[in-house]
């Protein structure tokens, strides 16, 4: 459940700083241009240059968005793979456990009966 939280956070984190990362870039390309020292025509020609430029590296973040959602999706499932190795292997030392236990006090428990129920075979 933890690691599933964790996941989760991390993806989150992701999010936002990839939301946070292309907000900045625009906000940042738009100021510059603004306060650049240009004409009127060659700042708008810069314009249409950025604006034909950026399907492109939406799809550029986009892939690496995915890559980066790939890789942590491999993980969270390689951890998740061996939480349950040792879930399984803590379950099975329980039962083991518990089975030694419940050999060591039989013996024991039977000294205690009365007499008629040891011979007859009742408990």
């Amino acid at each position: 459940m933890e690691l599933i939280l964790r996941f989760n956070m991390s993806n989150q984190r992701l999010g936002k700083f990839l939301g946070g990362f292309v907000l900045g870039s625009v906000v940042g390309t738009v100021v510059g241009l603004l306060v650049a020292p240009r004409s009127g025509k060659e700042t708008r020609r810069l314009v249409k240059k950025s604006a034909e430029a950026l399907p492109e590296l939406a799809e550029d973040l986009s892939t690496n968005v995915q890559l980066q959602a790939n890789r942590l999706s491999e993980s969270a499932l390689r951890n998740w793979d061996e939480t349950l190795i040792r879930l399984k292997e803590a379950i099975s030392a329980g039962l083991e456990a518990s089975q030694q236990q419940q050999t060591l006090y039989k013996p024991e428990a039977e000294n205690h009966l009365p007499e008629s129920a040891k011979t007859t075979g009742e408990r």
